[in-house]
C-alpha cells in the first residue's frame, strides 16, 4: 500500500530584490539570478535544497529555460501565467505541493526589464494580448487593457458615489508610503490635486492614478517546517490561500465593482482561520488606484461601495490603520509587469520587521504585525489569488 504523507506546514524562508527600479545594463536572466542568489543567501539554505521552481513571463518553455540558467533540476515546477495574480496563485500551488510531500522548498522568481527594453526601442508601449478567442470581439474597437480598468472605475463610481479624489487620494497614500523606502522609484510626496491635475490616460484616472514603469526582479523560497531550525531568518508562515477567476471579456463579466478577489479572499480567510479584521498590513496589487479600492471591499476590509471613504484620512498609510502598500506599491515603488511577487517580498519583510525605519509598520501596542495579507490581481480583473501569512 501507498504511504501517506502527513500534510506539514509551510513557511517563507527566503526573499530578495533584484536591482530595481531604473537598470539599463542587466537582461531579465540576469535579474531572475540575482534575486535567486540573494533570497537563497537571506534563508541560509543551499541551492541544493531547492528540489521546486516557479516561473512565468520569460522564455519560450518557462520555468524550463529559468531552471537551467540558474543551475537548478527541479522535480516539481509551475509556469501558471494568470497576469499580476500570477505569484500568489503560484504560492498557492508551491505550498499545497510542499504540504503533501510533493516538494520540499520552491523557488519563485521573476525579473523584467520592461522599462529598459521600452526606453531602448527593444519593445514598444502598447501590449496587446492577441485578437483570437473571445477578445476577437474586443479588439476592433481598440479596447485597451487601461480602458477596461476605466469602465469598471466608473461603473463603481455611478453606483457608489465614488469620487476622483477618493481614487487620487489612494495614489497620495501610496507615495507617502514609498517615502521612506530607498528602493523606491518615486519618492517625493504627491497631492491629490497634483494627481487629478495630471494626463487623462482612460477617464477617470490620470498619469498618476496608473502605475510606473520600471525594471525589476524579485525571489521568494518558499519551505516546509523542518527547514525552520535551520533557516537564517525567523520564518513566516503561509496560514492560507485562495485562488479564482473571472472573465475574458468584459460582456461576461457580471458586475464591474465585484473582482475575483471576493472569492480568493474569502477561500484564503477560511482556510487560514483569521478574518480580515485580524490583518495587520495589506499589500494589494495596485496597477490602477481603483484596483486598490475594490480589492479592499472584496477581501472583507470594509462593505461593498464603502472603499472610497474607507480609504480616506490616510488610512493606508505605514501609521494609518490599515496599512496598504507599504514599499509604495506599483503606484510609486516598482511595477517591471507581473508584480504579484512583490507583494509576498513586502508583506514578508514587514512581519519579520525588517522594514526602514518610518515604513516600518507597528500594532497598537508597539509590536510588530503578525498578520498579512498578500492579494494579486491579473488581466483585467480576470484572476485573482490570495495568500494569508503570519509570523510565530
Amino acid at each position: 500500500m501507498a504511504s501517506v504523507r502527513r500534510a506539514r506546514k509551510v513557511a517563507v524562508v527566503g526573499i530578495a530584490l533584484s536591482d530595481c527600479g531604473r537598470v539599463d545594463s542587466a537582461t531579465p536572466y540576469d535579474l531572475h539570478a540575482q534575486a535567486a542568489r540573494r533570497a537563497l543567501a537571506d534563508s541560509g539554505l543551499d541551492r541544493s535544497a531547492v528540489d521546486g521552481l516557479a516561473s512565468a513571463g520569460l522564455g519560450t518553455l518557462a520555468p524550463m529555460e529559468i531552471a537551467d540558467h540558474l543551475g537548478l533540476r527541479p522535480a516539481w515546477v509551475d509556469s501558471t501565467s494568470v497576469g499580476g495574480a500570477t505569484w500568489e496563485v503560484m504560492a498557492a500551488h508551491a505550498a499545497d505541493a510542499i504540504a503533501a510531500g510533493h516538494a520540499n522548498a520552491v523557488l519563485l522568481v521573476y525579473g523584467s526589464t520592461a522599462r529598459a527594453d521600452l526606453k531602448a526601442g527593444r519593445r514598444t508601449a502598447g501590449l496587446s494580448y492577441g485578437t483570437r478567442g473571445p477578445l476577437q470581439f474586443e479588439a476592433p474597437y481598440g479596447h485597451t487593457l487601461i480602458a477596461k480598468y476605466a469602465m469598471a472605475a466608473r461603473r463603481h463610481m455611478h453606483e457608489y458615489g465614488t469620487t476622483p479624489e477618493q481614487l487620487a487620494g489612494i495614489a497620495v497614500q501610496a507615495r507617502a508610503n514609498a517615502r521612506h523606502n530607498p528602493h523606491a522609484m518615486y519618492r517625493d510626496p504627491i497631492t491629490v490635486d497634483d494627481v487629478l491635475g495630471g494626463p487623462v490616460i482612460a477617464d477617470p484616472f490620470t498619469k498618476l492614478h496608473c502605475c510606473i514603469r520600471s525594471d525589476g526582479g524579485c525571489a521568494v523560497l518558499l519551505a516546509a517546517e523542518e527547514y525552520a531550525a535551520d533557516i537564517a531568518r525567523p520564518p513566516v508562515w503561509v496560514l492560507g490561500s485562495g485562488t479564482a477567476v473571472s472573465h475574458t471579456a468584459m460582456s461576461e463579466w457580471e458586475d464591474f465593482t465585484v473582482s475575483p478577489a471576493a472569492r480568493s479572499g474569502r477561500l484564503a480567510f477560511a482556510r487560514a482561520g483569521v478574518t480580515p479584521a485580524e490583518v495587520d498590513v495589506a499589500e494589494l496589487y495596485d496597477a490602477f488606484t481603483y484596483m486598490t479600492l475594490v480589492t479592499l471591499e472584496d477581501l472583507g476590509f470594509c462593505a461593498k461601495g464603502e472603499g472610497g471613504a474607507f480609504t480616506e484620512h490616510g488610512r493606508l498609510t505605514v501609521g494609518g490603520g490599515l496599512p496598504v502598500n507599504t514599499d509604495g506599491g506599483g503606484l510609486s515603488a516598482c511595477h517591471p509587469g507581473m508584480r504579484g511577487l512583490f507583494l509576498l517580498v513586502e508583506a514578508v519583510r514587514q512581519l519579520r520587521g525588517e522594514a526602514e525605519e518610518g515604513r516600518q509598520v507597528h500594532r497598537p501596542d508597539g509590536e510588530l504585525p503578525r498578520i498579512a495579507v498578500a492579494s494579486g490581481t491579473g488581466g483585467w480583473f480576470c484572476s485573482a489569488g490570495t495568500v494569508v501569512l503570519a509570523r510565530d
